[in-house]
């Protein structure tokens, strides 16, 4: 080198891509499977989400009525935190978002999550890609976590509800599992549901990544692009799959084709923070599905290129301002690890928020109670939340439980007139 210097530019960066090229698009490749990935708020810009706070009135009027319908006055442990989520009965506005094939969320982490998860009684999604990756048999990965999420599940509580993507549809993966014998009783019983996989909040517009080592590439290059741009000295290349073609019409008729094939299947869609959004949730909601995930900007456990993770799709929070007052159940993901954050999700519309890298965590800290005692903490601070508001149940939040600091305060309520003596 010359000694010549960019002060105030990112120079360091650019001789990073001159060194290693596509590989400086991504982590990297020693991470994979080792660190997880999703978006984090930018330096000086508040997240649209956490900046709000949660303002208790003075007046409570539904704590008046709980008082009067216990007899006595209420405390945090009377919030009802069960919810309807998606067709199923869930014990919290909780639920398991969805990992896919990645090597974090596919292995024994994510059986670890799966009986955890169940045993919470919550709804749990399994990702994308499981078997055109894994295979489909009595070992494969995705009969491995149904099977661990059933042989937990208290009864009438829960459900389990399985991707589709493009290349899950080549391998019919919702034919396979819906009449399989072992996810039987999930389904008799109301507890099996599809979800269609329109988009993903950690690569918006872009279908899953994940590094495979040479031998899996070989195997898997037949339903997947396969490339070399990692740079990797020990070989390991980049799969992606295609994100699918989505347009109001294919939407609607997807979904009419799940209600009529599956009548058994709770039908869900996943959408990615997109512009439009609203439009979305609405046209999915108009077409009959039974729930709508919302995965903002904040989401991800896998593969996505540092691009995506810093400058792609709209937050969590704006998301939900724009879907406003949802039409059907709206389920929210994105950075979820903590009651305040859910709580404002909640507020916000949101029938229930998902756990994904939190969920992770937690069952890497500790695979036999982790996620429970995660979950059990979030339950807590949920709970002290909405009593704090005058409110005993998640479904009677409302944005008038927030205040942001880039709204005006309101002028004084008028008092009310008092009658003549």
């Amino acid at each position: 080198m010359s000694g010549l210097r960019a002060d105030g530019f990112p120079e360091e960066a650019v001789r990073a891509r001159a060194r290693a090229g596509t590989a400086e698009v991504f982590p990297p490749a020693g991470e994979y499977g080792a660190a997880l990935f999703g978006a984090a708020p930018a330096p000086g810009v508040p997240d649209a989400l956490d900046e709000l706070r949660l303002v208790p009135p003075v007046f409570m009027p539904r704590r008046l009525e709980r008082l009067i319908d216990l007899g006595r006055e209420p405390s945090y442990e009377d919030v009802d935190l069960g919810t309807g989520i998606g067709g199923f009965t869930s014990r919290l506005p909780l639920y398991l978002s969805a990992f896919g094939s990645t090597r974090a969320g596919s292995g024994d982490l994510g059986v670890a999550a799966a009986r955890q998860a169940a045993r919470l009684g919550i709804p749990m999604v399994i990702g994308e890609n499981m078997v055109p990756v894994h295979g489909y048999g009595s070992s494969s990965a995705l009969l491995e976590r149904v099977a661990s999420y059933a042989g937990e599940l208290p009864d009438g509580v829960g459900g389990v509800v399985v991707q589709q993507s493009t290349e899950d549809a080549d391998s019919e993966v919702w034919n396979l599992l819906y009449s399989d014998p072992g996810s039987r009783p999930l389904r008799d019983s109301g507890r099996l549901g599809f979800e269609l996989k329109a988009g993903q909040g950690a690569k918006p517009g872009l279908g899953g990544m994940t590094v495979v080592g040479a031998a899996e590439a070989e195997r898997l290059g037949g339903r997947f692009a396969v490339r070399d741009l990692l740079g990797d000295p020990d070989g390991r290349l980049l799969r992606c799959a295609t994100p699918g073609t989505f347009t109001e019409e294919i939407v609607r008729q997807q979904l009419r084709f799940m209600r009529n094939n599956f009548p058994l299947a709770r039908t869900w869609v996943k959408f990615h923070p997109g512009r439009d959004i609203a439009r979305a949730a609405a046209t999915a909601w108009a077409a009959g599905a039974d729930a709508v995930t919302v995965d903002g900007a904040e989401g991800g456990t896998g593969w996505a290129p540092r691009v995506f993770l810093e400058a792609a799709g709209l937050p969590l929070g704006e998301c939900l301002r724009r879907v406003g007052s949802p039409a059907g159940d709206l389920l929210a993901s994105g950075r979820m690890w903590e009651g305040g954050r859910a709580v404002r999700a909640l507020a916000l519309g949101a029938t229930a928020v998902g756990l994904g890298r939190a969920a992770l965590l937690a069952v890497d800290e500790d695979p036999e109670s982790g996620l429970v005692r995660l979950v059990e903490a979030i339950a807590l601070e949920v709970r002290l939340l909405v009593s704090a508001l005058g409110k005993y149940r998640p479904a009677d939040l409302s944005p008038e439980d927030l205040w942001s600091p880039r709204t005006p305060a309101p002028g004084p309520a008028p008092l009310p007139v008092p009658e003549p003596s």
